[in-house]
């Protein structure tokens, strides 16, 4: 069994897209079902383990990628990765910017290498990639890029520094989308908005417990998976999107659309995830009952 997508098989094929982030969650889905479309997925992120059992993962199910370590917080390195990425595999048809992190911590008690951890991850990183990215290879032969931020648009109590650096992504992106449209390259976001993600068992126990609440605060009563983050990354990659630039999709069950304390949510039904990721790890906290 393979990576069930709704899009059709070689809609990637012969392109390099690049996948930061790409050893596990979000990343590693994706870059599961870039590869079954026909993609040579270039995988990017510091553990190198982790880049291996994804790049082992793909060549299982018959699908082509490669893999480079590297820390898209400093920028001589992320120049050397795309150089070196350009230079071994041709033109870089897609970037997706999914590397990032963050804590939970009031404002009140995050330090400044606390925010600049988190903002450079989350915001210089992405730059740097889609800047280098652009100079070296799209800025010649267009592309497009796709920038995963957060459900930040009311504020990110309790994740200031990320909702602060996910902000200015979404306007990174489009200002980016203004500046290189000419070249042919569109710059797009995807907002992911709460996902059982194999990200959330490292946060701690304490707020693990505010995690498994979060279903009774969603309209359609659940999370969303790793997989319904892909589909709309890859649909925005593709060629059907060819005249969208510009925009942020928000795939988060309408949880940003409202407020329960005005208008409490009715029971949830009728709504099912989307199971397309065959490999799909479901969060330990959700795995079982606590």
């Amino acid at each position: 069994m393979g990576y069930r997508s709704a899009l059709r098989s070689d809609l990637f094929k012969g392109q390099n897209i690049i996948v930061t982030g790409g050893g596990s969650g979000i990343g590693r889905c994706t870059a599961h079902e870039l590869a079954s479309l026909g993609a040579n997925v270039l995988l990017v992120g510091r553990n190198e383990e982790k880049l291996q059992a994804v790049h082992a993962e793909i060549a299982e199910d018959g699908g082509v990628s490669d893999w480079a370590a590297c820390d898209i917080r400093d920028e001589a390195s992320v120049k050397e990765l795309v150089e070196k990425l350009v230079a071994k595999h041709g033109v870089i048809h897609g970037l997706l910017n999914n590397a990032g992190g963050q804590f939970p911590s009031p404002l009140a008690s995050i330090s400044k290498n606390g925010w600049d951890a988190v903002v450079s991850t989350n915001l210089t990183g992405g730059f740097l990639m889609a800047r280098e990215v652009f100079n070296q290879s799209m800025s010649n032969h267009g592309g497009s890029i796709v920038n995963i931020v957060a459900d930040m648009w009311g504020g990110m109590p309790g994740m200031g520094h990320s909702g602060a650096a996910r902000a200015g992504m979404v306007n990174f992106t489009q200002t980016a989308a203004y500046e290189w449209g000419h070249a042919g390259v569109r710059v797009n976001a995807v907002a992911p908005g709460w996902i059982a993600s194999s990200g959330m068992d490292t946060y701690p126990d304490s707020f693990k417990k505010v995690l498994r609440e979060l279903p009774k605060a969603a309209p359609l009563g659940r999370l969303g998976n790793e997989a319904e983050i892909s589909s709309a990354v890859c649909f925005l990659l593709g060629d059907a999107a060819s005249y969208i630039s510009g925009t942020t999709i928000r795939v988060d069950g309408a949880a940003s659309q409202g407020n329960i304390a005005i208008y409490p949510l009715q029971p949830s039904k009728n709504s099912e995830p989307y199971g397309g990721f065959h490999r799909e790890v479901i969060p330990e906290l959700f795995s079982k009952e606590k």
